[in-house]
């Protein structure tokens, strides 16, 4: 009886044992769900919502898109923008899987296996690896940087994740969570997000990236600075060549492909850290970029709150073609370095002063002296306090910089007033192309080099037009009806009167003198006594306002010698107006932007074509027809007979006085483009119109240009001629050879 009675006793206490056991555990059991439900609800501390698990709050740049589809450029706080999986190379995750989570597609966000080796390797200091999955990492780069934890709380946060995690493979696919990932890890060298490092290490788009480039950047991501192929290349080779035999080992490429691949040596011939002053466009984007800041004032999210361009992902679909973009700053780069620059040192050895023209040793101080008052170093100096002499002993004290030059940029060592005479030597261009049917803008080159020369010559430069102003007042001659391009008027000196009672001549150079001659060969042939007779028919009033129908903005004073192109004007407005005649008379402000998207690519603004009529279709014909000559048989025959152009090209050379600009505007039945070449100073110049012509200096960029264009079938450039207005019963055969056999010369261009 006693034996038994012990052994109930016993039994009892096993069962109350097991009974408690059983409580202990479903109390921890509970504390650990509450303890994970506290975190999940955020009571120790804010956890991401589910926008923000979507939509991580990260400074996103806003992307300049090419018409082609090409991003010109950027700007940003952190250099970052989001893909979607599609636009990703299919080596990319695979390569990201194979290094980072072998098993990213059989866990749920946490991945025990490895949880449990990292654990068995802290016990036996024999750790292996991580245990982190991407969707633990991409968790950990929800939550705010650079804090310093303390350990309760570093431990706290490490739960944050693992329920971030597990929330965000509860509620999107593996491959949306590969996706957030890769727009949100730093790849180094200021890129974040896998479309910025694809455009800077390789100048591609994400899906455009070999299985090589995607095992360089899945390599990348661990440790950028240590693995970075610039500054440690060959560990940056090793590590991609482990991450190819991962994959190699995950069955997404064969042993042999990974042997083949892994000989492949580091390519980072395109390697190029995307900022403001380096890729392409970079005065078009800087332009752009006031132009965005103004319609970000005044265009607000549907919160109410502007929109911001450094962070808020906005995408720019601009009208540039990055391809002719590319031929353009070809174009000018190649004539100004190769040819026009050395011909300028050259022509300028050995003279007193040079490159000044006719100035005295006093007035050149002066002009570089003025120079240095506009510079951004004078300006911090006079903020600091200095008094000028002081700011002058600085600009005269030599100091480590780097210059700009055609064989790329010098560090030296000169005084900073010596790099401003050093920089006057430079001949400067700009080159803007209109296509006329729609005034879409498709490249746009400001300036040699936004590096070194910061000033736009296209939207920001004001120059003397010359020659290059007569349209406008041909065009209104053929308006009004009784003429046309074959109209004779005398080749004689016309004096106008002025309102002080004096009379105004242009000289003229050329001959023919006393002989009746067309409007064709006049406007050819840049005829200064024509362009006066005209203007005394019509007066200044009258021509001003047919100039600001077809755009033409700047101030312009009512005078007679605007006939020979006396009025400051930007290139732009020229091109702009230039494109009236092949638009058969319908002027198009020129356009920069098609439409801007939010970074989820939801429209926020359509930008439409503002159109006027300035013209009846036939006057714009009939000037098409004038500027024809030009190319034919004036001073833009070097078209045809030094570059071998044979389509029809309507175009106007243009030259200021003492040569201080050079012109050209080439029109063709799809494009208006017009080049300037000068100095940055009036008084930097060739001492010779043979050299210093716009047919000289600003016409040969145009024909390297356009035959790089015409060369480039995927552009279909038409080579055709202009059409004809549908005009029964009227006479359009403008060749005036009938009435006059008028000579083809070549003719100096002359202001």
């Amino acid at each position: 009886m006693s034996q038994n009675k012990k052994k109930g006793k016993l039994t009892k206490t096993k069962s109350k044992a097991v009974r408690n056991l059983w409580i202990a555990f479903g109390g921890l059991l509970v504390l650990v769900v509450l303890f994970f439900f506290c975190v999940a609800v955020g009571i120790f501390g804010t956890m991401p919502t589910f926008d923000e698990l979507e939509n991580p709050r990260t400074n996103l740049a806003t992307e300049i898109i090419s018409a082609d589809g090409k991003i010109l450029g950027t700007y940003y706080i952190e250099n970052r923008s989001n893909v979607r999986y599609a636009e990703l190379s299919h080596y990319m995750p695979e390569a990201l899987i194979s290094i980072e989570d072998e098993r990213f597609t059989e866990h749920s966000g946490i991945d025990e296996r490895a949880l449990l080796r990292v654990a068995f390797g802290v016990l036996t200091g024999r750790k292996k690896g991580g245990g982190s999955t991407i969707t633990q990492q991409l968790a950990k780069n929800l939550f705010p940087r650079g804090e310093n934890l303390s350990t309760p709380k570093l431990v706290l946060r490490k739960f944050q994740e693992w329920i971030t995690a597990t929330k965000l493979e509860h509620n999107y696919s593996k491959e949306e969570i590969v996706a957030m990932y890769l727009n949100t890890v730093a790849f180094g060298h200021n890129t974040f997000g896998i479309r910025s490092a694809a455009s800077t290490f390789f100048d591609k788009n994400p899906k455009d990236l070999s299985v090589e480039e995607c095992a360089l950047m899945a390599g990348v991501v661990n440790a950028p600075t240590r693995y970075s192929p610039i500054r440690n290349p060959e560990r940056s080779l090793g590590r991609r060549n482990l991450v190819l035999q991962k994959m190699a080992e995950n069955g997404f490429i064969t042993e042999t492909e990974c042997d083949s691949i892994s000989q492949i040596p580091l390519d980072m011939t395109h390697f190029s850290i995307k900022d403001h002053n380096s890729g392409q466009a970079t005065y078009f984007r800087e332009f752009l970029r006031g132009y965005l800041n103004e319609w970000a004032k005044n265009t607000t999210r549907p919160n109410g709150t502007p929109y911001n361009i450094y962070r808020d992902g906005l995408r720019i679909y601009t009208t540039i073609d990055s391809r002719m973009q590319r031929y353009a700053e070809e174009a000018v780069s190649d004539f100004m370095g190769k040819e026009l620059q050395p011909m300028f040192y050259k022509h300028w050895k050995g003279q007193k002063n040079a490159p000044f023209s006719n100035l005295t040793a006093d007035q050149i101080d002066g002009l570089l002296e003025t120079s240095m008052k506009r510079s951004d170093r004078y300006r911090v100096l006079k903020d600091e306090g200095l008094p000028f002499d002081s700011i002058k002993a600085e600009f005269n004290r030599p100091v480590r910089m780097t210059v700009f030059s055609w064989n790329g940029p010098i560090d030296t060592v000169m005084t900073p007033m010596d790099s401003i005479r050093y920089y006057k030597w430079f001949l400067q261009a700009s080159l803007v192309s209109i296509e006329s049917h729609t005034g879409h803008v498709k490249a746009y080159v400001g300036g040699l080099d936004y590096r070194f020369f910061k000033y736009d010559h296209v939207t920001q430069a004001r120059r003397q037009v010359g020659s290059t102003f007569k349209p406008f007042l041909y065009s209104l001659a053929m308006q009004e009806g009784e003429f046309t391009p074959c109209t004779k008027i005398p080749n004689i000196q016309y004096n106008i009167q002025l309102e002080d009672g004096k009379f105004w001549s242009p000289g003229n150079s050329g001959g023919r003198v006393g002989e009746e001659i067309t409007l064709k060969y006049a406007l050819a042939q840049s005829n200064n006594w024509i362009s006066a007779y005209l203007m005394n028919r019509f007066g200044p009033n009258a021509v001003i306002a047919q100039a600001r129908r077809m755009g033409v903005e700047s101030p312009i004073d009512a005078v007679p010698a605007i006939c020979l192109g006396v009025c400051d004007l930007k290139l732009i407005e020229m091109v702009g107006g230039m494109s009236t005649f092949a638009n058969q008379g319908v002027y198009i402000k020129p356009m920069f932007v098609t439409r801007i998207e939010d970074k989820n690519g939801n429209v926020i603004q359509r930008f439409s074509p503002e159109e006027s009529e300035a013209m009846s279709e036939f006057t714009a014909y009939k000037t098409i027809e004038l500027m024809k000559g030009v190319v034919q048989s004036g001073t833009g025959i070097r078209l045809r007979s030094l570059y071998g152009f044979t389509n029809p090209i309507a175009g106007k050379t243009g030259t200021t006085q003492k040569n201080s600009d050079g012109y050209f505007m080439g029109i063709t039945p799809d494009l208006t483009t017009g080049v300037w070449v000068g100095a940055e100073d009036r008084s930097v110049h060739f001492r010779s119109t043979r050299l210093g012509q716009g047919s000289h200096t600003a016409l040969p960029i145009w024909a390297m240009y356009m035959k790089k264009v015409y060369a480039d079938k995927s552009l279909n450039i038409s080579k055709g001629d202009f059409p004809k207005p549908n005009l029964p019963g009227v006479d359009l055969n403008f060749d005036c050879n009938r009435y006059d056999d008028e000579e083809s010369i070549e003719y100096i261009d002359e202001f």
